[in-house]
């Protein structure tokens, strides 16, 4: 089945959960971006959106499946299933979050947790509440994630501060800082990667 489902284009896969006639609409709507369908708001399909909601619902669950591989593996042997869960947390959000992933010895997820919410621009993050939320989980790592509404990935030079000053602060308590990750649209830039972390 699972070849046969590779096989399909783009608007055959979609028709198999919002039937032909929408499919072909949604496509067109979103000038055929699979990534614009899914994280942009789009105008209402069906009968009151019910077809939106199908399509939201696949998500969902795709969503909870990376989520639940990531708290059953080593984070840092699957960086991909990392972005790939954030990119489809944060991706279509139109205001600024900032997230935290809490990890284990083994570096497996306890938990994701959104701490902060900003605007267009901006969020306050609090390194005291990301300590005390670390503490709570019993993490010995984490890992930071947030967007950028504006669709740029580059991480700014307050970014860099401030994961030098969280990173400062959870290292007195023995927690490890392992990654911050901005997620921009379909972008996903990796501190780690940068040697930022």
């Amino acid at each position: 089945m699972c070849e046969i489902m590779k096989s399909l284009s783009d608007a055959e896969l979609l028709s198999t959960v919002v039937g032909n006639k929408h499919a072909a609409r949604m496509l067109k709507d979103s000038r055929g971006s699979l990534a614009v369908l899914l994280n942009d708001p789009v105008a209402p399909y069906g009968s009151e959106g019910r077809v939106n909601v199908k399509l939201q619902a696949a998500k969902e669950l795709i969503r909870r499946s990376l989520l639940e591989a990531l708290r059953q593996r080593d984070t840092l042997s699957s960086p991909g299933r990392v972005r790939d869960y954030l990119g489809m947390t944060l991706a279509s959000r139109d205001y600024e979050v900032f997230v935290v992933l809490f990890l284990d010895a083994q570096n497996r997820v306890i938990e994701c947790e959104e701490m902060f919410r900003g605007t267009l621009t901006q969020t306050s993050v609090y390194p005291r509440e990301v300590v005390k939320a670390a503490l709570a989980e019993n993490a010995a790592g984490v890992i930071f994630a947030h967007n950028h509404p504006s669709g740029v990935a580059e991480p700014s030079r307050a970014d860099e501060l401030l994961t030098a000053s969280l990173k400062q602060a959870l290292a007195l308590v023995d927690i490890r800082t392992l990654d911050h990750l901005v997620v921009a649209g379909s972008r996903v830039v990796s501190f780690a990667e940068r040697g930022l972390v």
